[in-house]
């Protein structure tokens, strides 16, 4: 079982950073593959970043190649999103969420993944 909990949310403005964190519960959070994903009022949820259980593999969307980060520390059962150059487009609530997988492996699809945070608030003003 895994309990994500992310933080670091806030309202910040265009052109500036934000780093959230996912906190997540787990024995062996190295067995699973993560995902940070993202829903604006009216709109589905989103895959904006996801990276294997070793970190090895990452995926982001093309809105926010080389503007977002994700990364991981097993040790620390922890995973992170580092968003730069944000935009007003950016503003949503962001989740993170965990699936249980086999080594290498990604997933962007949000019906793949079993365990969800509450979700953490991110404005970005024009």
């Amino acid at each position: 079982q895994v309990q994500p909990v992310e933080s670091g949310g806030g309202l910040v403005q265009a052109g500036g950073s934000l780093r959230l964190s996912c906190a997540a519960s787990a024995r062996a959070l190295s067995a699973y593959a993560m995902g940070w994903f993202r829903q604006a009022p009216g709109k589905e949820r989103e895959c904006v970043a996801a990276i294997s259980r070793d970190g090895g593999s990452t995926y982001y969307r093309d809105s926010v190649k080389g503007r977002f980060t994700i990364s991981r520390e097993n040790a620390k059962n922890t995973v992170w999103l580092q968003m730069n150059s944000l935009k007003p487009e950016d503003t949503a609530v962001y989740y993170c969420a965990a699936k249980w997988s086999l080594p290498g492996m990604y997933y962007t699809d949000y019906s793949q993944y079993s365990y969800w945070g509450q979700g953490t608030s991110v404005t970005v003003s024009s």
